[in-house]
């Protein structure tokens, strides 16, 4: 049965609006995405866009209604609205943050991506309304850029550079294996990977193994997979046929083995969203799955993307979060083993496994809670790819982009309930 009333927004403390009790997660029943209507024949693959016969120019920003069809990879890619400001190409600024440690280039072509998650702003579906460059995604725009100007701008001094890392984003569309081994050679040709790694968001539907090995043959040192569901239930409902879409969770986990294999060690993960239905239990041991095979977990908190067919669900429980970052980074960089850990009779993390004291100084440190993903240059467990704000707004943080400072701590332990310890 569920807990959750499914037609709230999330509310402004992260807590779920709870239905008849007092749960502090999104269970099973409460998570069911919307059916996806049917697009009217005008709309879709991209023939609005397509219509617009006209020559490219400079930079697309979402919304300028003249995009040109012309505008697609690998001759353009689309970048983050943090990845612009650092690079000076948009102008703003960002809350707590100098800059993006990670330049993600995510491919881009007027019929968009050919999937359907029923969490992703980049939706198949949405094409009935949104041409595909004018949707958001992680919470944010994604302006379109010609990807030798980004070259340029990066290789004038990569050695100095404020990126710790680059990511090709795949999407789920005919022709981007091509193009994404085209813009790999184009960066590598101009930029040492030793100064600027590059890592893969790979699309495992439409890729084989030779596609793995030559993202590595061409310079890639880190591959990984967007698993995002935990349980092969929620992948389906919520990635495969449940919303019409071509992702099956086996061909996806078949993919991340073959990248263990090519790869090796360390040089492989996932991503993870948690808060989509399943329990910490299940997330954790997925997580620890992923070590066993000596990969890494990268976690997004779940957030009802505006425009998905989830975005009536909501927010994931800022208790349930700060459980599973902490749980997960124990796992992932302390040795701590799932099996050690307590839960309750709902799944729910109960014990972490090692001593009060351990357990503080590691919650006291804070990178548990900074945004996890590919290793940056400051230390191993601190992700490159900090994604500001990407699962969350700045008012109610779920992963921080930069070192919590005191007052987060205190908010951190508050939703936590471990309080500071008295000495």
């Amino acid at each position: 049965m569920g807990c959750i009333e499914q037609k709230k927004s999330p509310s402004a403390d992260g807590h779920a609006p709870a239905a008849g009790g007092d749960h502090d997660y999104n269970a099973f029943d409460a998570m069911e995405p919307r059916v996806p209507g049917k697009t009217p024949s005008e709309r879709r693959f991209g023939k609005q866009v397509k219509a617009n016969d006209i020559p490219p120019e400079g930079v697309y920003l979402p919304n300028n209604n003249f995009m040109a069809p012309h505008m697609q990879s690998p001759e353009y890619v689309q970048i983050s609205n943090a990845a612009a400001i650092t690079l000076g190409i948009m102008g703003g600024r960002m809350y707590g943050c100098d800059c993006t440690r990670c330049l993600n280039l995510l491919l881009t072509y007027p019929e968009g991506c050919r999937a359907n998650c029923a969490y992703c702003g980049l939706a198949q579906h949405r094409e009935a309304d949104r041409d595909y460059a004018d949707r958001n995604f992680i919470r944010v725009d994604w302006p379109a850029v010609p990807m030798a100007e980004i070259i340029d701008i990066v290789a004038k001094d990569p050695d100095e550079s404020p990126f710790h890392r680059m990511c090709i984003s795949m999407i789920t569309h005919p022709r981007s294996e091509k193009d994404t081994f085209t813009v790999l050679e184009q960066w590598t040709d101009r930029i040492d990977p030793d100064a600027i790694p590059v890592s893969i968001l790979s699309n495992p539907t439409t890729m084989t193994r030779d596609d793995v090995q030559k993202c590595k043959d061409l310079g890639a040192d880190i591959f990984t997979v967007a698993l995002d569901a935990a349980t092969p239930e929620i992948f389906d409902r919520t990635r495969g046929k449940g919303v019409q879409s071509p992702h099956k969770w086996q061909k996806y986990w078949d993919t991340m083995l073959e990248a263990r294999d090519i790869f090796g060690p360390e040089k492989f993960g996932a991503h993870i969203i948690v808060g989509m239905g399943e329990t910490e239990f299940e997330v954790l041991k997925l997580v620890q799955d992923l070590v066993d095979l000596g990969g890494h977990s990268h976690m997004f908190c779940f957030f009802p993307e505006e425009g998905s067919l989830m975005d009536h669900l909501p927010a994931t429980p800022r208790d349930q979060w700060r459980r599973v970052q902490l749980a997960r980074y124990l796992i992932d960089y302390r040795g701590v083993r799932v099996d050690q850990m307590r839960f309750d009779e709902e799944g729910r993390v109960k014990s972490y496994g090692i001593s009060d004291a351990e357990l503080n100084d590691v919650i006291d440190a804070c990178i548990a809670f900074r945004t996890s993903g590919c290793p940056g240059k400051f230390q191993d467990d601190i992700s490159a790819c900090d994604r500001p704000y990407g699962d969350s707004p700045p008012s109610n943080i779920a992963s921080y982009p930069f070192q919590p400072k005191k007052k987060d701590l205190k908010k951190i332990r508050k939703q936590l309930d471990i309080p500071v310890a008295v000495e």
